[in-house]
């Protein structure tokens, strides 16, 4: 058996373009890289971004999308698929339909608002994420507002993330990995990891920075390279969590807003 520490995951990540390269598609590329797997993309839309805020999104047509998808799959394949910024019903439902026909794990990211504050996903196509991309999903990672919008309950403590976790699962989530950097201003963040066997919780430092550009695709990223190499699910996790709180602790301090994390720091270590 191949030793997971040495294999060569490959990842195809379907999601929103970041011109700022701090979230999107360029930040999934560099943490599947630093994490020792391969990316390729399927891009769902092009954005105008940086640091400050999303000042345009240019979503690109649905077969664009899919040719994307197909013909790496027919050439390269994959062993795990990261999805993140979708935005509307229609592309929800292709991708889900790719997913679906391939035997490849699925890290879903429900991206839905940007760090400025940006709609990336139309109200209207969250109920296609709840009934499409959840029940597809080896591992989903809502931060709170996203549990909130799937499930309808409140996520303002570790019970709420408990309890919205658990409603994912039984939408049919394999594994819900639930962020809590929205949840509570204290000291730490808990982050809650449930499957049907149950829960494992990662705690650590909350960090004083605005450098927190485009964590949740980095850290739904990270997971999928290492279960893209064969990692066991909790151990792609635990792994993927440390990079990401070292990657924010490293931040390079870029830009006049919500600065993008050092992706890279692994690869020079």
């Amino acid at each position: 058996m191949t030793d997971p520490s040495q294999r060569l995951g490959r990842v195809l990540i379907i999601a929103g373009s970041d011109s700022g390269g701090g979230a999107g598609i360029q930040a999934d590329i560099k943490t599947v890289t630093a994490m020792g797997g391969y990316a390729a993309t399927a891009v769902t839309a092009v954005t105008i971004q940086d640091t400050l805020g999303v000042h345009g999104v240019h979503p690109l047509p649905l077969d664009v999308i899919e040719q994307q998808a197909r013909v790496v799959l027919d050439d390269i394949g994959a062993d795990a698929f990261k999805t993140g910024m979708l935005g509307t019903v229609e592309v929800v439902e292709r991708v889900a339909a790719i997913l679906a026909g391939h035997p490849a794990a699925a890290v879903v990211d429900p991206v839905m608002i940007a760090k400025g504050g940006h709609p990336l996903l139309a109200e209207a196509a969250v109920g296609a994420v709840r009934s499409l991309m959840v029940p597809r999903a080896t591992l989903l990672t809502p931060n709170a507002p996203e549990a909130e919008a799937l499930t309808g309950i409140p996520v303002a403590d570790l019970d709420g993330q408990r309890r919205a976790g658990e409603a994912l699962l039984a939408l049919g989530a394999r594994a819900v990995l639930m962020k809590g950097g929205h949840v509570g201003e204290g000291p730490t963040v808990t982050d809650l990891l449930l499957t049907p066997s149950g829960e494992t919780l990662l705690e650590g430092e909350r960090f004083d920075t605005t450098s927190t550009h485009g964590t949740g695709c980095t850290l739904a990223s990270a997971c999928a390279a290492g279960i893209a190499r064969g990692q066991p699910l909790e151990v792609a996790v635990a792994e993927a969590w440390a990079y990401v709180a070292e990657a924010i602790r490293r931040a390079p301090g870029l830009g006049h807003g919500h600065g993008p994390l050092d992706h890279g720091w692994r690869l020079r270590r």
